[in-house]
């Protein structure tokens, strides 16, 4: 019986400091023609209600109890329906190059691991397969086929799409944005220091967090 492929997961946005499941190894490196923006809403929507005449399900864990792209409340939201959050996806850009961390999951983990992941994800409409390469290994993909969740701009199938703005308006956009994991902001900042501790300087990120903080300010002193 041939050997089983192991499984790299790669995350760009708070899989790098949170990834939430177990993992064998992790490398960090980058995916080439791929650039960084904070283009995908992130709103959360409440649970569907039970009707009266249906008996409620007993609990399970969330991420057996809901399919991937469904839109309903999630604990990785950082918004609401009213104002929704941005988070990050992948943009292609020939030439560009995002970096971040691939995760190895063994055999043993993969179902637990990619169903929590689908639930996690839930808002990204786009599964690929991307090569990571590494400061030791720029021209040589390090690990090959790394699966990397997205957002497209299809609006059929990711409702929740914003993409581009003034650097201003997502300022002000999540600055204002809170939801069931925080506030926005605090998701802009920890991807900042996340990138700061892997010794990465995304400039997207930096300006985006420099005008919240501005922004911030701003309010704080009128």
């Amino acid at each position: 019986m041939a050997a089983t492929s192991p499984t790299w997961v790669f995350g760009y946005g708070s899989l790098i400091w949170n990834p939430g499941f177990a993992y064998d190894a992790r490398v960090v490196g980058f995916v080439r023609d791929h650039r960084r923006v904070f283009y995908q809403g992130n709103p959360s929507y409440p649970p569907a209600p039970v009707p009266r005449n249906r008996r409620p399900l007993r609990a399970r864990p969330q991420f057996f109890s809901v399919s991937f792209g469904r839109r309903t409340g999630s604990t990785d939201h950082r918004g609401t329906p009213q104002f929704p959050g941005r988070t990050v996806t992948l943009e292609h850009q020939p030439g560009a190059t995002c970096w971040g961390i691939a995760y190895k999951i063994r055999e043993e983990d993969k179902q637990t691991a990619l169903e929590y992941l689908e639930v996690r994800e839930k808002q990204y409409d786009e599964k690929i397969h991307l090569d990571l390469y590494t400061d030791s290994s720029p021209k040589v993909p390090a690990v090959e086929n790394v699966t990397v969740y997205l957002a497209t701009t299809n609006k059929e199938s990711n409702k929740n799409y914003l993409g581009p703005a003034p650097l201003e308006e997502m300022a002000r956009q999540i600055y204002l944005a809170e939801g069931p994991s925080g506030p926005n902001k605090e998701y802009v900042f920890k991807l900042e220091d996340a990138l700061n501790k892997l010794g990465v300087v995304d400039p997207h990120v930096q300006e985006l967090a420099n005008a919240v903080r501005e922004y911030s300010d701003a309010k704080l002193s009128k």
